[in-house]
């Protein structure tokens, strides 16, 4: 993995080579191994490399023979060997071993088309100097991140906002819009982001700027559920599933460096880092442990290691207090609110598997997406079961049972869960039904929002202005995936991808890779009747069947447990009162929350006070105190300039850089 960044003038004025190294410097981290800088008159291109593949030959950016195609590239082309062979069949010549190199050679072939040739994840930006185009294109779910602006007659690009706030001219200011599909969606939703007039290309698209500076974006992959074969064999299928999954496994092995794996516990990075083993990989496995029983899955973890005969698992142990301290570096990374705090325990992993000296990690990320496994799905099934019969009194028993870990809800009474998971009849016919219960939640922490914020986003309503860009097949779905399609298009890219993924590993240059995202896997299980996904309440059913033995029987039985971390607790001492770092009570005062306008101080004050005394244990409580806490720290590292807080919650000198 790498980091990418570029500049086009419009105007034809020529591409200063110090901002080049600006905008590559602000996301240094993304490539530590080395820097480069190609600047042409008025197109500049920049790359930080990680280097994985053809670690001597691979620098970038990477020009062909003529100079006429340049290219800046972050990510990995796991096919690229059977391309390669094929490109040398057709008479290219190779002057690398690289995988970047075939992006280009394709590109000379297939023009913008190349893409569809890819099995990978990827973000690159192509200068073509004879059709005067830039082409950047990102990967099909969005592994892989792109931002975009305008600055005066120049178009900038970068892997990271940062990046182009390296360029003073590029005006730094918070997109209202894109606060509020935060404070909905749990991240923004492409092209929109926190910061106005900075864009992020969505997942599966190429944007190609032309010399009258227009940005043509075209989609050049669209998630789909065609209508599944109900004649399909479930044996068969799962015996497919797993030959997939192990050649999805293999090709995700292909580097020059050791490749290790990140082991939950939980089936899916079971599975992969087996069948990763199987493969002959010499597997070195990370896992996190809580020091919070309710979190912890180190039981698990250990059954694994047992069960697969590991050498090398090493774990790192996160509390509370870990999670608050290293809060200020999560946010700086991940560039947006925050309503959660898992990204920091990946943020301390990543740190781990960089400091045992790796630089690849597989992991189990997309198979609660593509095979069903969230309880999200289970949730949406139990509502429609219940909706159908909307006044029994046992049906309300399945979605407790669901939930045995959220005490407020177990003490609701069945008129209130009515409300809230909403199960009345029109419920039904709402496109988003299977996530309304969740993004209503979410949205709630809009009472926080301050006077001017309200009245700036009235009239908007985030759900609907998302229900108005689904696809045109979206209504012929089986309801189960139209909930795959909500959680596949807009959380995996905008969450679990981006501030769980990406951010955190690129935080010390660590590449995750990702067997369930391969596209053949996502559409094979797209082809699959939604029984095989989920049979009755059982998630992810087909899965279960394909580990077979490859796992331990204790992995197969066991429920999903979703991954969770300390909220409130992460930023106060329930026990003393107080907040465990200066940086916390500074940000939450109302003098900072009254310079920063966006939320209302009495009412956070309240949130504070809950949260000092080990009241604010709620979902939706510990939610409120994230979103607003990294809202404030957003707007002060990335938006003031201030700069980025060390772990104490302090600039180097103890005070603010800028």
């Amino acid at each position: 993995m790498c980091g990418i960044a570029g500049i086009v003038d419009l105007g034809g004025a020529p591409v200063e080579p110090p901002l080049l190294e600006r905008m590559i410097g602000a996301i240094r981290h993304r490539g530590p191994d080395a820097v480069g800088i190609r600047a042409v008159g008025p197109v500049g291109l920049a790359h930080a490399r990680l280097a994985i593949i053809d670690l001597a030959g691979g620098a970038q950016p990477m020009s062909n023979e003529d100079g006429s195609l340049a290219i800046t590239f972050n990510g990995e082309i796991y096919n690229y060997l059977e391309l390669r062979d094929e490109l040398i069949a057709k008479g290219r010549r190779f002057a690398t071993r690289s995988d970047t190199e075939v992006i280009l050679r394709q590109y000379e072939e297939l023009g913008e088309e190349c893409t569809r040739t890819f099995n990978g994840q990827w973000a690159f930006a192509i200068w073509d100097a004879r059709k005067r185009v830039l082409v950047l294109s990102r990967d099909r779910i969005g592994v892989r991140p792109i931002y975009y602006s305008r600055s005066g007659r120049r178009f900038l690009f970068a892997s990271e906002v940062k990046a182009l706030l390296a360029d003073p001219a590029v005006r730094r200011a918070i997109d209202l819009c894109g606060l509020d599909q935060a404070f909905t969606f749990w991240s923004t939703i492409p092209p929109r982001t926190f910061f106005e007039g900075i864009e992020e290309l969505p997942p599966g698209a190429t944007l190609t700027l032309g010399e009258d500076g227009e940005a043509r974006i075209r989609r050049h992959f669209q998630l789909d559920y065609p209508a599944p074969d109900f004649s399909l064999d479930e044996g068969a299928a799962a015996e497919r599933l797993r030959e997939l999954l192990a050649d999805a496994v293999r090709l995700r092995l292909r580097a020059d460096v050791p490749v290790g794996a990140y082991l939950s516990g939980g089936l899916d990075s079971s599975l992969t880092t087996a069948l990763a083993k199987r493969a002959g990989a010499p597997v070195e496995t990370f896992s996190v442990t809580f020091e919070d029983p309710e979190f912890d899955e180190r039981e698990h973890q250990r059954a694994v290691v047992r069960h697969l005969c590991l050498a090398a698992h090493h774990s790192v142990n996160c509390t509370a207090e870990d999670i608050g301290r290293v809060f200020p570096d999560v946010v700086w990374h991940a560039e947006q609110p925050l309503v959660r705090t898992a990204p920091a325990p990946l943020y301390l992993l990543s740190r781990e598997v960089r400091e045992h000296g790796c630089k690849v990690v597989v992991t189990g990320e997309g198979a609660d997406e593509m095979l069903g496994g969230y309880d999200v799905f289970k949730e949406a099934k139990v509502r429609r079961f219940w909706a159908r019969y909307p006044e029994s009194r046992l049906r309300p028993l399945l979605l407790r049972r669901l939930y045995p870990y959220m005490s407020a809800l177990q003490a609701q009474p069945d008129a209130y869960l009515k409300a809230f998971f909403r199960v009345r009849p029109e419920d039904l016919a709402n496109p988003l039904f299977s996530h309304l219960p969740r993004w209503e939640l979410t949205a709630r922490l809009k009472q926080f929002f301050s006077d001017e914020v309200r009245s700036a986003l009235a009239g908007r309503d985030a759900q609907a202005e998302l229900a108005a860009g689904l696809p045109e097949r979206f209504p012929s779905w089986d309801p189960f995936c139209q909930a795959q399609y909500l959680e596949t298009a807009f959380l995996l890219p905008g969450h679990i991808l981006s501030s769980q993924g990406d951010r955190m590993a690129m935080a010390h240059g660590i590449e995750g890779r990702f067997p369930f995202l391969d596209y053949r896997v996502a559409d094979f299980a797209s082809r699959l009747p939604p029984r095989f996904k989920m049979r009755a309440l059982d998630e992810k059913h087909l899965l279960k069947r394909a580990a077979g033995d490859l796992v331990p029987p204790s992995i197969l039985r066991r429920p999903k447990q979703p991954y969770r971390a300390a909220a409130a607790a992460s930023f106060f001492d329930a026990a003393t009162g107080r907040a465990r770092f200066s940086w916390v009570e500074e940000l939450l005062s109302r003098p900072a929350l009254a310079r920063v306008g966006l939320f209302r101080p009495e009412a956070v004050q309240v949130l504070v006070d809950k949260a000092r005394h080990g009241r604010a244990t709620g979902t939706k409580d510990g939610m409120a105190l994230v979103a607003i806490l990294s809202t404030q720290l957003a707007v002060e590292q990335l938006i003031e300039g201030r700069g980025r807080r060390n772990d104490a919650g302090q600039s180097p000198a103890g005070g603010h850089s800028r």
